[in-house]
Formats: C-alpha cells, sequence, structure tokens
C-alpha cells in the first residue's frame, strides 16, 4: 500500500524542516549543549510542524549515534531512529488530547513514567491539541511536570494557545511556530512533485498551496488526491492543471465571483441571484462560493484599507493576477458596504448548514445588501 504523501515525506531530520528556523535554531542548539528541557510547548496554526519537530527531538535525545558525531541531528540508522520512524518505539508514547482527554489517561501516564524507559535513554511523551485535556487532567499533568522524572520529556502543541492552563505554559519552554508563507509551501510541492514523477502545472501548484491554509499537511493531502485524480497516481503521461483542481476541490471560478461582486457593487439583487442559481445549476458548491466571495471581500477591504502591504495570499485565496484585478474593481465598493457584505454573508454561511434550501440564506443576504 502506498504512504500518503505527508507521511512519505515527513522530514526525517532537522535540515529537512521549512519554515520554522527560529525553532530548529534553538532545539539544535540545546541538543549540541546537552540542555535539553523536561518540558516542551509548540503551539501555532494547524499543519505548521508541530508534531513533526516533536517527533525529531524524540529520536534526537534518543539517537544512539548523536554523541559520537557531535551533531544534533539524528542518525536515522540506530534501532531508536528506526523505530521512531516506523511508529514502533515503546518509549515514545504520541497522545491526540482531542480523543484522550480525561483524568484516567493522565492518571495511566503517570503511572507509566514511573518506570526507566525500556531501551532509549528517555521516555517522551508527545501531547496532541493538548488545550483539549479537562481541567482534571489538565492539573493531574500539571504535577507530573512540576516534578518529571530525570528520564522523562514532555512535549505539548496546541492549535489553541489561549485555552493552556497559564501554570503548564510557565513549566515548559514555550515555542510559538509561524503560519508557513505561500512561496515555501510552493517549494515543497514542487520537491514532492519532482520525487514522484508527476507533472503539473505551475498554476495547479499555487492554487493547492493557496487552498490549503498555510498547512503542510494539507496541501500535501491535495496533491495526493489531485495526483490520484488526474491519473498521475497510476504514473500515466498527464499533466495536473488547474482546471482539474477546481473539478476536485469544487472551487468556483474566479470569474464568476467577480461577476457576483459587480452586480452586487452595483445593488442589482435580481442579476446577483440570478448569477447565483446558475452557478449552482451548473454544479458549483455554494460553500465553496461564499467562502471564495467572502475571501475577495476580505482582499478588496483589506486593499482599501490598507493598500497591498495588507495582501495576504494565504487569507484570501488569490493568486497575484487575480489580486492585479481585484484592485481594478475596489473602487466601486466603500468601505462601510464591504463590511455590511461581509457581515451578511458570515451569517448566510452559517444559516446554509440547516437551510432546507441551500441557497435561501445567499438570496436573502444579497436581497438584504441590495435594499430590497
Amino acid at each position: 500500500m502506498n504512504q500518503v504523501f505527508y507521511r512519505k515525506y515527513r522530514p526525517k531530520s532537522f535540515s529537512e524542516v521549512i519554515g520554522q528556523e527560529h525553532v530548529v535554531q534553538t532545539l539544535t542548539n540545546a541538543l549540541k549543549s546537552g540542555a535539553v528541557s523536561h518540558g516542551y510547548l509548540f503551539s501555532g496554526p494547524r499543519g505548521s510542524g508541530k508534531t513533526t519537530l516533536a517527533r525529531l527531538l524524540a529520536k534526537s535525545v534518543n539517537c544512539s549515534n548523536r554523541g559520537s558525531t557531535g551533531s544534533p541531528e539524528p542518525c536515522n540508522q540506530c534501532d531508536s531512529c528506526r523505530e521512531i520512524n516506523e511508529g514502533r518505539n515503546i518509549d515514545l508514547t504520541e497522545i491526540d488530547a482531542a480523543s484522550h482527554r480525561g483524568i484516567d489517561e493522565i492518571r495511566e501516564l503517570k503511572e507509566g513514567i514511573k518506570f526507566s524507559p525500556t531501551k532509549s535513554k528517555y521516555k517522551v511523551f508527545i501531547i496532541d491539541e493538548s488545550h483539549q485535556l479537562t481541567k482534571e487532567a489538565a492539573n493531574a499533568l500539571l504535577k507530573t511536570l512540576e516534578e518529571p522524572p530525570a528520564h522523562a520529556i514532555f512535549i505539548l502543541a496546541t492549535t489553541e494557545l489561549h485555552k493552556m492552563i497559564p501554570t503548564i505554559v510557565s513549566r515548559c519552554q514555550h515555542f510559538e511556530f509561524r503560519r508557513l508563507k505561500l512561496a515555501e509551501i510552493i517549494q515543497r510541492l514542487r520537491f514532492i512533485a519532482g520525487k514522484e514523477g508527476i507533472k503539473i502545472d505551475p498554476a495547479a501548484l499555487e492554487m493547492i498551496a493557496l487552498s490549503s491554509g498555510g498547512s503542510f499537511r494539507d496541501a500535501e493531502g491535495l496533491l495526493d488526491q489531485a495526483a490520484a485524480f488526474s491519473g498521475q497516481a497510476d504514473k500515466k503521461e498527464t499533466t495536473i492543471s488547474a482546471e482539474d483542481l477546481r473539478e476536485l476541490m469544487g472551487v468556483v471560478e474566479v470569474q464568476k465571483i467577480s461577476r457576483l461582486m459587480d452586480r452586487l457593487a452595483e445593488k442589482n439583487a435580481a442579476q446577483a441571484i440570478i448569477l447565483l442559481n446558475a452557478a449552482f445549476d451548473q454544479g458549483a458548491d455554494l460553500s465553496q462560493l461564499v467562502i471564495g466571495l467572502i475571501g475577495h471581500l476580505h482582499a478588496t477591504l483589506m486593499y482599501k484599507i490598507g493598500g497591498e502591504q495588507l495582501h495576504d495570499p494565504l487569507s484570501d485565496g488569490l493568486t497575484d493576477e487575480e489580486f492585479q484585478k481585484l484592485k481594478e474593481r475596489a473602487g466601486k465598493f466603500p468601505e462601510e458596504e464591504l463590511r455590511r457584505l461581509i457581515n451578511l454573508l458570515l451569517e448566510a454561511q452559517q444559516q446554509m448548514k440547516s437551510s432546507p434550501i441551500i441557497q435561501l440564506p445567499l438570496e436573502l443576504a444579497f436581497a438584504e445588501f441590495c435594499g430590497i
């Protein structure tokens, strides 16, 4: 069975990590000097590399050959490194707090900590989405972090730092992971495509990166899907195009969104609703359409507020070419009207989830915006 790309190409050394240089440098310096902490907290957006770096740290502290080389990098050859790469190292415990969040799981973890590592120097515990631990579980974990055994290392990961108990944060070395840049995601996708022999248009690569929301994992998953969708997984001589991606992801063409914006700027509710229903009849995913429309309006508002310095491709999902066209249209919308329309669409987006007629909330939002 073929491995999915995000598992197959997960970095196996610190030098392969992209986009978190500040974290990598601090961790590798600690490994070189032997100043490894017993508690770490990695916070940041999903798919930014938190669990990847947690596994790399676990691998390095237990690498049998690292001491002889003086390098912070794991050798990836010793038994410990191979077992971690293959997900079968008994001294590495990974807990998903989203599904194992109760006091019983933490009590079980505390019992396991009492015993020395079976084969390794350290027992390493990675707790993902640690903000989802119950209050009782978090307090139990806190007691362990306050008096950790010498052979234990805890690495907590979270996407929602504000939900963490402050005393847990204070007991850990805290590293903030930044959201990845568009160019970094495209670079990574191009590398994987080259390794896999996948032929893909640059526009399609950019579309995948823009749709990832800054997550390597999501971007690699989309590339994997695109390869299967286009026949590339079977090594057929085809090239993945932007049109293939639109069909796969249900992305609504930019031209349709642009025409909708023009009609709304004119306060022409009837024509806006006609365009909406025509897109629906042609098979457009209305949930994707409203996401695209909100993205365009958000980009327009940010441009009017702060010019090009507020253009964020990963936030609004626009290529540079699409953004240039959007700038030309920005004068049609006053700022106050943009804010009002965005709020109406955000409300409609929620209402669509329970509406018996999926387009009805959007139709009502268009009508209200146009003064009907």
